[in-house]
């Protein structure tokens, strides 16, 4: 898994004015406790995106399954779940999004 590419690229869309989000989805999810240690080499890039409100879900059936729900919540992160327990993508191609997969 190479989330330092899904964090670049979101930051770069943000900062030309391309409106980029991230939705973290599956077992990306286990990354949220990680990132969040200050000595975690992705930690100034998730701070980041988090600051400029980038994040806007992250899926809570994974989060519960892979046992992270509680690491999620205390970074404030958007818990999702609106399709059986999982961000629907509909909702973002209603708002115009396109959807990129890492």
């Amino acid at each position: 898994m190479c989330f330092i590419h899904v964090l670049l690229n979101a930051i770069d869309l943000h900062d030309k004015g391309r409106g980029g989000i991230i939705v973290i989805e599956g077992e990306a999810v286990k990354l949220v406790p990680e990132m969040s240690r200050p000595e975690h080499f992705l930690n100034a890039l998730y701070r980041k995106a988090k600051a400029s409100s980038l994040i806007v879900a992250v899926c809570r059936a994974c989060s519960q399954k892979m046992g992270v729900i509680e690491a999620v919540e205390k970074e404030g992160l958007p818990l999702v779940g609106d399709m059986s327990g999982h961000p629907s993508m509909s909702g973002f191609i209603d708002k115009g999004y396109q959807i990129v997969t890492f």
